[in-house]
């Protein structure tokens, strides 16, 4: 593609989560990267501050907001839940990222799960539409993550990736630009934190917010045994008294809280290596398989993936970047890989 068609083209590249959205671009690669979160007011559902009260600016209102401001997070499970609140989260986002007047509207790629329902799939179509895109072409998102790491996936050997994100985990394997065996999973991130929220209230009886056990969980959650083992200080109410107070949490008891949603993703594994068939997974036992997203970079995942399915695990470099990266792969190279998108007009 010429520097000047690009120029008018203005295409991009959105890597819509549950956690955060990425939005990049060819010439000029990440140029948004916020929480995909808004605060609307309660009984109208309008966004506060005129519309702007969107990813970041929604993220510190967090947790501070009386009864009649809600932080809503459209998206749940990597799928649109409040469809309102997404279209108009996609627009601000758009209109952050800028359009010149001489360009047109933009074409997008938008990673979706490898599950997603042709309900929701719709959704994604008519949401991205109204919030100003020209075109819309959906990839899978273990597609653009197994592109975004470098995986061969057009050659005749497996590749495999493990993308956990926010919503969902997405484990595939590939071989010859096809997904042999796939698997859509709603527990990733998101599940991690819901798990130290129950945990925290069963052992301590002491209730905290997602938003300070996904702290907990980046400062001191671990998949292995750590090398030095450290306390954490968890702050919340008392779930009997309900008086503000502090609870001295280990890196032990964190990997602890984590064991049930770190085996469902070990369990998703299992079996997408056991659909793959015993060719490909020969392949795996040399090559073994890549992890991405955002969640994926919990201490010792890695170490704990290799130990309980004995393939060999890696997180990729920078595994938040993996399924944008791939994104923008497709966007560069269009033509190439046309035939692994899906567009409105593939979907009627």
């Amino acid at each position: 593609m010429s520097y000047l068609v690009r120029i008018f083209q203005n295409d991009l590249a959105i890597d819509l989560g549950t956690a955060n959205t990425l939005i990049a671009s060819v010439d000029r690669g990440v140029v948004l990267d916020e929480p995909s979160v808004v605060a609307v007011r309660a009984e109208t559902g309008r966004i506060l501050s005129g519309g702007c009260a969107v990813g970041h600016l929604a993220r510190r209102m967090e947790g501070r907001t009386g009864e009649n401001i809600s932080i809503v997070r459209p998206l749940a499970d990597g799928v649109i839940a409040e469809y309102r609140q997404c279209e108009a989260m996609v627009r601000y986002f758009l209109a952050k990222v800028g359009r010149q007047p001489w360009q047109r509207r933009p074409r997008v790629i938008v990673g979706v799960p490898g599950g997603i329902s042709a309900v929701h799939r719709r959704a994604v179509f008519n949401s991205l539409h109204r919030a100003g895109a020209r075109q819309v072409f959906l990839l899978p998102e273990a597609t653009a993550a197994a592109l975004g790491v470098g995986l061969p996936i057009a050659e005749p050997v497996a590749g495999m990736v493990c993308d956990i994100g926010g919503g969902t985990t997405e484990t595939a394997v590939f071989s010859l630009t096809e997904r042999i065996a796939a698997e859509s999973i709603p527990i990733a991130g998101d599940a991690m934190d819901r798990a130290i929220v129950d945990y925290l209230r069963r052992t301590f009886s002491l209730r905290i917010s997602i938003s300070a056990a996904e702290q907990l969980r980046i400062d001191g959650g671990s998949a292995y045994p750590l090398p030095r083992e450290r306390t954490l200080t968890a702050a919340g109410l008392d779930a009997i008294a309900g008086a503000a107070r502090r609870a001295d949490v280990t890196t032990e008891e964190l990997r602890h809280a984590l064991e049930e949603p770190l085996e469902a993703i070990l369990d998703s594994i299992r079996r997408v290596v056991d659909r793959a068939g015993p060719d490909l997974a020969s392949d795996l036992v040399d090559r073994g398989l890549v992890l991405c997203g955002g969640a994926a970079v919990l201490p010792g995942l890695d170490r704990y993936v290799t130990e309980q399915t004995g393939l060999p695990a890696r997180v990729a470099p920078e595994p938040r970047r993996a399924v944008i990266d791939g994104m923008l792969i497709c966007l560069e190279q269009f033509a190439q890989w046309r035939g692994v998108l899906q567009s409105s007009e593939d979907d009627v």
